[in-house]
């Protein structure tokens, strides 16, 4: 459905302010802002007429509140978890009417599921908030926080936020290979479109900085011929597409040398490179290891891995998501992104560049 597995399709971090409590919402926590695709969306989707939702049950049956908050998950997303590291509440959609006052001070999440680096991706879900206008809602947010402790205060809390952005999985799930000859497809060859995809990241992250961000994670994609919607629609005997892990096996590390690139160019450290698809990679090749009776089959959905349309009420429902790496046929259970969040916080090089997000908040810290 809307988004495939990426990074999670992927952040980067900011110099740090520690802010007063009276200018945030939890006390020493840092502002926390998120762009990106369904992989990182807490319900922004809730509130555009779009098919690319997770508004109703059974999403949602592990969370909190056991409702479906628009998070693609069975209950906590790879953002709440990170909030949860920084000591901080979880941030709200942007859209949502009660991210006012205090609140605002926490941070916001600006993702939509369905969108990619590309404009044209996912153009079938129509009303979505592409990665562009994301920022624009960036802009409109420090304009509202300047109205409400001052445009220097602001900064400080822009300039001294956690930053999380996961784009790049749909711009293959679904665009280039949406349908058996897409228009991208007609237009570049794999290797070509994963050298555009990566320069115009290049210009969305820079971008990025250039409004404010200071410490920003960077998600790669998420091995996407392994997903379940995949294994049905492309894989054979239960074995991921190679078409698509191709893909995924060129982007990613095209993805850190771009880092490393944009790095030197501004002179800091701050872009960070989650190789997310390394990560699943290791409870894909081995999920008993990490509590999981499968990675192929999805908790949610139907036909073969319950890889096949949405998740929902009419679906197969598996009793434990916790035995499961996948939720839906595109996304990550809840426990498999508190795994995948202790990679990013304490995972080695092998998957992530050129630290850990640990030791980048450290880094933070005696900086402030």
């Amino acid at each position: 459905m809307a988004s495939s597995m990426v990074s999670v399709s992927y952040i980067v971090l900011v110099l740090a302010m520690s802010l007063a409590s009276c200018f945030t919402g939890t006390e020493g926590a840092r502002a926390f802002f998120v762009f990106g695709d369904s992989l990182v969306d807490n319900g922004n989707n809730n509130y555009l007429a779009t098919t690319a939702r997770a508004d109703s049950p059974p999403y949602g049956i592990d969370y909190p509140t056991r409702r479906a908050t628009g998070r693609f998950s069975n209950g906590y997303n790879i953002p709440d978890f990170i909030s949860q590291e920084l000591g901080a509440e979880s941030t709200l959609p942007y859209l949502s009417p009660e991210l006012t006052g205090q609140r605002l001070l926490v941070g916001a999440n600006f993702a939509s599921a369905g969108i990619g680096i590309l404009n044209d991706t996912g153009i079938q879900f129509v009303n979505i908030i592409r990665i562009y206008r994301q920022l624009e809602y960036f802009q409109e947010y420090q304009r509202r926080v300047s109205a409400l402790i001052g445009a220097a205060r602001t900064q400080r809390l822009v300039n001294g936020a956690l930053v999380l952005i996961t784009l790049g999985g749909n711009d293959f799930v679904n665009n280039y290979y949406l349908v058996p000859v897409s228009a991208r497809s007609r237009q570049y060859s794999l290797p070509d479109y994963v050298r555009y995809l990566i320069s115009e990241y290049k210009k969305i992250l820079r971008r990025l900085y250039d409004i404010g961000a200071r410490r920003v994670l960077v998600t790669g994609t998420g091995p996407l011929g392994c997903v379940p919607a995949e294994l049905a629609m492309r894989g054979r005997n239960g074995q991921c597409s190679p078409e698509l892990q191709r893909a995924a096996s060129l982007f990613n590390p095209q993805l850190v040398q771009m880092i490393q690139q944009l790095n030197s160019e501004i002179g800091s450290n701050v872009f960070i490179g989650a190789n997310t698809q390394e990560m699943h990679n290791s409870f894909i090749n081995n999920p008993g290891a990490y509590g999981f009776i499968t990675s192929k089959v999805a908790c949610c959905g139907q036909g073969p891995y319950n890889g096949v349309g949405l998740c929902t009420v009419v679906s197969n429902l598996c009793p434990n998501r916790d035995l499961y790496a996948f939720w839906d046929p595109f996304h990550p259970s809840q426990k498999a992104n508190r795994i995948i969040t202790q990679q990013i916080m304490s995972g080695t090089t092998k998957y992530m560049y050129p630290m850990n997000l640990s030791t980048a908040l450290a880094l933070d810290s005696q900086n402030s």
